[in-house]
């Protein structure tokens, strides 16, 4: 089974590929359901992330207070590592029994949507890796328009990741997110095909 890894930084546009290629029939596992997963209430990360950053990071309804969360981490390096050696293992394992699951099931190809995928080493992990990319001042146009980020905020979330010009060399396929949706629709198709030819080969 080929194991493809999905990735792209904050609005490039990575979940709008997914979608396309789940509608193409490929099965995706995604790294941010594993995580909420992982968090969920009466989970030992959950506990794990309370003991570290406070009781202000649950919700009156005893979950993970995300937004709270984020604006710690996303400003410091420490505190964004001390997480993800909180959530990482967790999802890791998550994401190694869905594989499993999959192959068991016969799957040719499976896609790891990943959004961190060179940050935490899980390049080394996958067959094949998809890199969606889009000029920063566009990535953080988006941030302001569709998430309502302040200028800052959505700095401080583009800054937060490793700059995706390190990236594009370790990619196999590169999806360009920076004109249209059709654009965007027809490099999904052409990569869809170009997969299915790599898990046949």
């Amino acid at each position: 089974m080929l194991i493809v890894g999905l990735t792209g930084n904050i609005a490039a546009g990575k979940s709008a590929v997914a979608a396309g290629l789940a509608a193409h029939g490929a099965p995706i596992i995604d790294a941010d359901l594993l995580a909420r997963e992982a968090v969920a209430p009466g989970s030992a990360a959950l506990s794990a992330i309370v003991e570290r950053f406070g009781p202000q990071m649950l919700t009156p309804d005893g979950d993970l207070d995300r937004a709270a969360l984020r604006q710690v981490v996303f400003r410091d390096a420490s505190a964004r590592q001390t997480l993800n050696a909180i959530v990482h293992p967790e999802v890791a394992r998550l994401r190694a029994a869905a594989v499993e699951r999959l192959r068991a099931s016969g799957a040719r190809l499976v896609i790891c949507d990943i959004p961190l995928l060179f940050e935490v080493g899980l390049d080394r992990e996958m067959d094949r890796i998809i890199l969606v990319d889009a000029p920063a001042e566009l990535r953080r146009e988006r941030l302001m328009r569709d998430r309502g980020l302040s200028a800052s905020d959505a700095d401080a979330m583009i800054a937060a990741q490793m700059p995706a010009a390190e990236k594009r060399p370790r990619a196999h396929y590169i999806i360009e997110n920076d004109s249209s949706r059709e654009a965007l629709a027809a490099q999904v198709d052409a990569l869809w095909k170009a997969l299915n030819a790599a898990a046949t080969a």
